[in-house]
């Protein structure tokens, strides 16, 4: 008991004092909202799916055309997982999310995916303490003929959205210019080749700069702040790009993925030659911007899993069900199953808050609330722990944990209900509100 109280003290110790909630914003795709319940709806009434239809002032959204019907608003997902986090760790978190089944991070700041939706005007909806960029899976990747890699383009746009969530303008760019090419010319080529665009799209000014044609000119960020954080999501390797893979078939109605016995086109060898790819990418990304404070690696968490024999590596074997595994990826091989999207918040909880995500133990709500049982969230938790370098308290020490943090948690909404009596004054701008 004497160590759980010092463990317990330690962790309070981290936690910031009471003041306004700390405003986050999570964008990306499906890999965020969770692609599928008991994930993509959950928690939805504690945070704010930015891109559901019927909002007030915001019609871009009511025109659902593209849409998966098999994806109905409001989305929770791996967002809604890390709100409750928060609230059991007593932090205060005002959490939205700004996702589009298949968006890239160009399409979050062009308007792009798709071109009705102004998922740019939610980058600039407010100014964000904190913001959680997610790019398309493949993206990142290095170039290979039949998958949709465009590490130029990715890199641009890590960029480009930094540098508006915390500048509020942007430098004139061309695409073109992120390409190789000895001229103009041979960059243009280079750009329509991989990226599928238009000459004249690779070739247009882009930014702020009020002399700009109007189809290529960005409005300013009025609630840009340079206090801003930027983090990006690293995702995981594919078992459906790696050796083995069978082809998938998704109903558009229902969502229901039935898996085929036809040989997949594949990318890689093994799960760890993409992890390596990802993890470089994102860390590429990092470095060119300058203005990311934080990559969670949630890749190198799914690969920690596999290796180190807790969860299945191959969802293709004949095993995969009955091999008493974590099984961390939907049926479809891809989009994260709700214990992949469970680490990935772990994962995000702790690089975001620096707290270490084995803090939580055997009474965690939100693994209870996902149908994860205790044995699966302690370990998932311990993963977690040590791929961001955290110590792990014994399993014992964890349980007991849990139900200190309660404690912990009670007492600094306490702390934050006495304040409220008074105004809050805010250095970061105005906020809005996480639900409606």
């Amino acid at each position: 008991m004497k160590r759980l109280a010092t463990l317990a003290l330690a962790w309070a110790a981290t936690l910031p004092a009471a003041a306004d909630p700390i405003s986050i914003l999570f964008v990306g795709n499906s890999f965020t909202f969770g692609r599928a319940d008991p994930v993509m709806s959950y928690n939805a009434d504690k945070v704010n799916d930015l891109t559901r239809p019927g909002q007030a002032g915001r019609p871009s959204f009511d025109n659902t055309n593209g849409s998966n019907v098999f994806e109905p608003h409001p989305w929770g997902g791996v967002p809604g997982i890390f709100k409750a986090f928060t609230e059991q760790a007593g932090l205060d978190y005002q959490v939205s999310l700004s996702t589009r089944n298949a968006a890239s991070l160009r399409g979050h700041l062009l308007n792009t995916n798709p071109a009705d939706w102004d998922l740019r005007g939610n980058l600039a909806l407010q100014t964000w303490d904190k913001v959680v960029l997610q790019e398309q899976s493949d993206e990142p990747l290095s170039l290979r003929p039949g998958l949709a890699s465009n590490p130029a383009r990715f890199n641009n746009y890590v960029d480009k959205i930094a540098e508006y969530l915390t500048a509020g303008t942007l430098a004139t760019y061309r695409e073109r210019d992120y390409y190789e090419g000895a001229n103009n010319t041979a960059r243009t080529n280079n750009c329509v080749a991989v990226s599928g665009a238009s000459s004249t799209a690779c070739n247009a000014q882009r930014g702020t700069d009020a002399g700009l044609s109007a189809n290529f000119r960005l409005p300013v960020n009025p609630n840009a702040s340079a206090a801003t954080e930027v983090f990006l999501y690293q995702t995981w390797a594919r078992p459906d790009l790696v050796t083995g893979a069978l082809v998938s078939v998704t109903d558009e109605t229902t969502g229901v993925v039935t898996r085929t016995a036809a040989p997949k086109t594949t990318f890689f060898p093994d799960l760890e030659s993409m992890t390596d790819e990802l993890r470089a990418a994102y860390a590429n990304a990092a470095t060119l911007s300058g203005d990311i404070d934080g990559i969670a690696p949630v890749g190198e968490a799914f690969l920690r899993a596999v290796q180190s024999g807790v969860a299945t590596r191959n969802p293709y074997a004949g095993d995969a069900l009955s091999d008493n595994l974590i099984d961390l990826w939907f049926v479809d091989a891809f989009h994260p199953s709700k214990y992949g999207s469970y680490l990935s918040a772990l994962t995000l909880f702790g690089t975001i808050t620096g707290l270490n995500p084995a803090m939580f133990g055997a009474s965690e709500v939100a693994a209870r609330e996902l149908g994860i049982s205790v044995a699966d969230a302690l370990t998932l938790q311990r993963v977690a722990a040590l791929q961001l370098g955290f110590a792990v308290p014994e399993p014992g020490t964890l349980a007991l944990l849990g139900l200190g943090l309660a404690g912990l948690a009670a007492a600094r909404k306490c702390q934050r209900q006495g304040k409220s009596k008074g105004k809050h004054s805010s250095a970061k701008g105005p906020r809005a509100m996480a639900t409606e």
